[in-house]
């Protein structure tokens, strides 16, 4: 493999991990706490699409859980984008054999 099969091969890496970052922001997960009573639905790029709260905890005395449970659910749904992403970025430099030291920009 000479330098400009690396080359061709890195550009076309990067082709695909734009697409694909561009692409995250159509994936959804859910990050959820206090047993589902807060869910944040997310998209795999990290923004927050919606929130749900269960009605028993709109009540003043749980103002402070509702916050801790709103904090943990987001916490949750932005570990679960952070998987996604890391997994889709995978599929694209799987089986790649850079040389060492070459790293694909991301």
């Amino acid at each position: 493999m000479n330098l400009d099969d690396i080359m061709k091969m890195a550009s076309n890496v990067q082709q695909q991990m734009t697409d694909l970052q561009a692409g995250l922001d159509d994936v959804e997960v859910e990050g959820a706490s206090g047993g589902g009573l807060v869910k944040i639905k997310a998209s795999a790029k990290g923004r927050i699409i919606g929130v749900s709260i269960d009605n028993s905890l709109m009540q003043p005395s749980e103002k402070t859980m509702l916050e801790d449970l709103v904090a943990a659910a987001i916490n949750d749904a932005r570990a679960k984008a952070d998987n996604v992403a890391a997994d889709k970025m995978s599929e694209v430099t799987r089986g790649m054999s850079l040389p060492p030291g070459f790293t694909l920009p991301g």
